[in-house]
């Protein structure tokens, strides 16, 4: 079966945190407390998860998946006829509040999106890195036949 991969990684330190805490949530589900146990639990797993995407070649389908320690899970659908990929510069913003006060930090992210049915998308690449999102366009590009939009700059330009 060939199947194409992406999945955003997770820090080592914040996937052996999540882990550790997943660990220790089991222990005090036994021993203490079931609902604070399932608290940190689900702490546990928020931190060790990732969100990413899978396409089936063979199966000609593809679907986003969240993913905990390398097990995936996410409703595949079939592939629709792409016609090109976009490697897109946008914007992330985070809101972050605390006792009152709040402040948004804004973030440049590169999309890897996949067009269809000539303005849908599926973005089925997010990154920091402009090398790695052109790295699994061409990916994308060997695997399913289709031409890159560059629009990463003011000028577009096809490769």
């Amino acid at each position: 079966m060939k199947t194409i991969t992406y999945v955003r990684p997770v820090p080592l330190m914040k996937g052996i945190f999540g882990g550790f805490l997943c660990i220790a949530a089991f222990f005090v589900i036994f021993t203490t407390s079931i609902l604070f146990g399932f608290f940190i639990m689900a702490f546990g797993v928020y931190l060790a998860s990732t969100e990413g995407s899978q396409i089936n070649l063979d199966d000609k389908t593809y679907r986003t998946i969240w993913s905990l320690f390398g097990v995936h899970i996410g409703k595949w659908k079939p592939i629709p006829k792409f016609e090109y990929i976009s490697v897109f510069k946008g914007k992330q913003k985070q809101r972050v509040n605390s006792l009152g006060a709040s402040t948004t930090f804004t973030e440049d992210v590169i999309l890897v999106n996949l067009f269809y049915s000539r303005n849908k998308h599926h973005t089925f690449y997010r990154t920091f890195s402009k090398e790695k999102a052109f790295e699994v366009a061409n990916h994308f590009k060997l695997a399913l036949d289709i031409d890159i939009l560059n629009a990463t700059e003011k000028k577009q330009k096809w490769l």
